[in-house]
């Protein structure tokens, strides 16, 4: 297996159904990995750990906000207090708040921000830490192909996806001579809760305006970030992998 022995914390991680977080704690808990769900709903939390354990890999279900730099620490901390380190560091917590610009309410913006990048700076940052001891370490970040192209009514998530991006090379580029790899996937269109509540013909319409004909799955990322979370990425940092059957290109 290919992350025997390793121990994978992901944010983020307690959303039920389809959640790409989710999908990422059961593709890496295949391969053998410990597995750490971090989520503000502790009630999520526990159900996606259970659900590791059940297929019979480790976990451990751990609760609070990663805007919050104390929670953040605590998510390492319990990590450690249970698995004696961190391999993996997984930063899939994110959350919308659309709406156009002119309309945009300063809390939509902070809260975006907040969690989608001050998050990502709070776990790493707690994170790499330990990761600097081990002298090794692998954190790949959620971006988005919005971070990229942008989105109209979506100017709070693109700054926070395209913020992460920046992040993503700035902390590659501090932390490659103590052997951590950081990179980040910029997943398109994926089918998940959210997107199953759009009318049917525009579901439709995205995907004919993809090369593959078709929106991605929460396991078409898990695959990826498996890959980025792998010896066999040990000579790739600061990248950011689009996941997004063509979109963007």
């Amino acid at each position: 297996m290919l992350l025997e022995g390793q121990v994978a914390l992901i944010t983020g991680a307690g959303r039920g159904g389809k959640g790409i977080g989710r999908s990422i704690a059961l593709r890496l808990a295949a391969e053998g990995a410990k597995i750490v769900i971090a989520d503000f709903v502790p009630e999520a939390a526990d159900a996606v750990a259970r659900e590791v354990m059940d297929k019979g890999g480790e976990a451990l279900a751990v609760y609070g906000s990663v805007s919050v730099p104390e929670d953040a620490e605590n998510m390492v901390q319990a990590a450690i207090d249970r698995f004696g380190r961190i391999d993996i560091l997984v930063n899939n917590a994110g959350i919308t708040r659309d709406n156009l610009l002119v309309r945009m309410s300063e809390d939509e913006w902070d809260m975006v921000l907040d969690t989608n990048l001050k998050g990502v700076f709070n776990c790493t940052k707690a994170v790499a830490k330990v990761m600097m001891r081990q002298r090794s370490g692998k954190i790949v970040n959620m971006a988005s192909v919005m971070g990229i192209i942008g989105n109209a009514g979506q100017a709070n998530y693109s700054a926070s996806k395209g913020g992460v991006i920046a992040l993503t090379k700035t902390t590659a580029k501090e932390l490659g001579s103590r052997g951590v790899n950081v990179n980040a996937v910029a997943p398109g269109f994926i089918q998940t809760v959210m997107t199953e509540e759009m009318p049917e013909d525009a579901r439709r319409g995205i995907a004919e305006q993809i090369p593959l004909k078709r929106l991605g799955t929460p396991e078409d990322v898990a695959e990826v970030v498996l890959f980025l979370a792998s010896s066999a990425a040990s000579y790739i940092t600061g990248q950011v992998i689009a996941i997004d059957g063509g979109m963007v290109m």
